[in-house]
């Protein structure tokens, strides 16, 4: 007994593995992640419209817009933006 009057050895209604609980520190563990580089990645990303980058050509607008003479070519299937996609981008390996 413990020097409160309880039990160490009580019945567990909760039991289970440490891991089934998802917590900031386990989320996406095992999970394929993207790579720096790809549309979904943190370097990717800020070069799509909602990105730091890209949201700030898209304010611009004209040729830098999305669909501009210049901004076309950074999205995914753009000239620019096709070949780093290609080259750097897609999923990494499972995070371990």
């Amino acid at each position: 007994m413990s020097s409160h009057g309880s039990s160490n050895t009580g019945s567990k209604t909760n039991t289970g593995m440490s891991s089934q609980v998802k917590t900031p520190a386990n989320a996406g563990v095992g999970e394929d992640k993207p790579k720096l580089f790809d549309a979904q990645g943190s370097i990717g990303k800020q070069f799509t419209d909602e990105g730091a980058i890209g949201g700030a050509a898209q304010k611009i607008g004209g040729p830098l817009a999305k669909d501009g003479a210049i901004g076309k070519q950074f999205n995914a299937d753009g000239s620019i933006g096709g070949s780093v996609q290609n080259t750097l981008g897609g999923q990494s390996g499972r995070s371990n």
